[in-house]
């Protein structure tokens, strides 16, 4: 997200999170976000900076400028470098590209120095594709850390959640298929399925009961 309108439209639906896309790759860019408006957002909205491969320093400056409470990083960024950050009282989602051949043995070095994992499409560009892997090869996982879901999540699909065994999931990550173009959100869409999320949410803590 980078428009200043665009971000106080989904801050008004009061989400958990918004990610700000600082990887200069991405099409979704925010290379010229205000200051003020991020630093204005409701304080039960987290900020999150979404980095690729960044180095500490480059993080914790955009950390600091935009008063972030989250980064998500989605390249191969170390364990040791997740701690680092962590040290700084960031919360640290670290994300990975899911297929056929994911080796879940490599989230363990990571249990201690992340707060949550993202599972997402695995693809060159490092997410954004809209795509959508095979949920059920999450069962494969020992882990026991909560997860956001992402890769491709849509109207059309998310509905089939409370079909999904979803132990540990925490949250999802809604992003291409919730854009009128990279980097601004369909309101509507977005409207449709908050509300549908919340139906979800409602149907899920009757069945503790």
């Amino acid at each position: 997200m980078r428009e200043p309108e665009n971000i106080m439209q989904v801050a008004a639906l009061n989400p958990d999170y918004m990610g700000f896309i600082f990887y200069p790759a991405s099409k979704r860019f925010a290379n010229s976000l205000n200051e003020d408006i991020l630093r204005n957002l409701p304080q039960t909205i987290k900020k999150t900076g979404v980095f690729v491969n960044a180095p500490f320093n480059e993080i914790i400056e955009k950390v600091k400028k935009y008063q972030l409470d989250a980064v998500q990083l989605h390249g191969n960024e170390p364990s040791e470098l997740c701690g680092q950050i962590r040290l700084e009282g960031i919360e640290v989602i670290k994300a990975f590209g899911i297929d056929e051949s994911f080796d879940y043995g490599m989230l363990n070095a990571y249990e201690e120095t992340t707060d949550y994992f993202l599972f997402d499409t695995k693809t060159p560009a490092h997410g954004g594709s809209g795509k959508v892997f095979n949920w059920d090869l999450l069962k494969k996982s020992q882990s026991k850390k909560g997860y956001f879901l992402s890769g491709g999540l849509g109207i059309e699909n998310i509905g089939t959640l409370s079909d999904f065994d979803a132990a540990n999931l925490y949250a999802l990550d809604l992003n291409s298929r919730f854009e009128t173009e990279p980097g601004l959100k369909d309101i509507n869409k977005l409207n449709i399925i908050f509300e549908h999320i919340k139906k979800l949410s409602a149907q899920a803590e009757k069945e503790k009961l």
